[in-house]
């Protein structure tokens, strides 16, 4: 017996990373997998057959996160394939880092845009579905820079502080329906976007953690199962800090 049995999750920008982590995860514990990505092409189809080995059902949809209309529609899609959605996971998200003065209008909105309404678009086209069912789980890929700031990333910071202000807001209002809302803060996670880091920073950065290391994507995918299954049933509106202790 898994811990999302009869679970359906909606994960976006799972194609890869963090979000392939936890599909994968949540695939292990019997839930069956809807995921999105901006395309669907060798690597989200790698990520499907992956998933499929688990021995359940799951879809890859193309759509642009930032899309108020795309998110809707393929929340509709998902509801004719799976028939119900118990768990949302907003988890896509780009970075376009500099320093604020060199910061250009087109970095600032395409990472608020990403990351921020696009989780606005997924949260608002789940409710209904979720209100209906009396119960689900909303978790949102937030970031420990969300809620200490860092230098080079004003827009990032801002989009990650505004999913935890939205996914609080969203359980004060949908607590009474079951749905429950929280974040995940990660800290320095070892994927594909921290690579591009010189090795210079990412040594810096290992100072600032306590354990002396990055984490694992699949570390951050475990935090997701906790708050995804009903171990949490009694957590909404909170921020989990997935960060090996990092003092900020």
């Amino acid at each position: 017996m898994g811990l999302l049995d009869g679970k359906v999750a909606l994960i976006t920008g799972a194609a890869r990373g963090i979000g392939k982590a936890i599909a994968l995860r949540f695939a292990q514990e019997g839930a069956d997998i809807a995921f999105t990505d901006l395309v669907i092409n060798e690597v989200a189809e790698q990520t499907v057959a992956e998933i499929e080995a688990f021995g359940h059902k799951v879809k890859a949809y193309a759509s642009n996160a930032a899309s108020f209309e795309e998110s809707h529609r393929v929340v509709d899609e998902v509801m004719q394939d799976f028939g119900r959605i118990d768990i949302l996971v907003n988890n896509a998200g780009i970075t376009k880092d500099g320093l604020l003065m060199r910061m250009d209008e087109a970095q600032w909105d395409a990472v608020i845009n990403v990351n921020l309404k696009s989780a606005f678009n997924f949260t608002h086209a789940v409710t209904p579905v979720m209100a209906r069912q009396r119960g689900g789980s909303i978790i949102s890929m937030a970031s420990v820079v969300g809620v200490a700031g860092n230098a080079g990333q004003c827009n990032y910071s801002a989009s990650k502080a505004g999913m935890i202000a939205l996914s609080k807001s969203v359980a004060k209002e949908m607590g009474s329906r079951g749905i429950r809302a929280n974040c995940i803060a990660p800290g320095f996670i070892i994927t594909d976007m921290t690579a591009k880091m010189s090795e210079e920073a990412r040594k810096e950065w290992e100072k600032s953690i306590p354990l002396r290391r990055g984490g694992t994507p699949d570390e951050v995918a475990k935090v997701a199962l906790f708050l995804a299954s009903d171990l949490s049933s009694y957590v909404s509106g909170q921020v989990i800090h997935c960060c090996g202790g990092m003092s900020y």
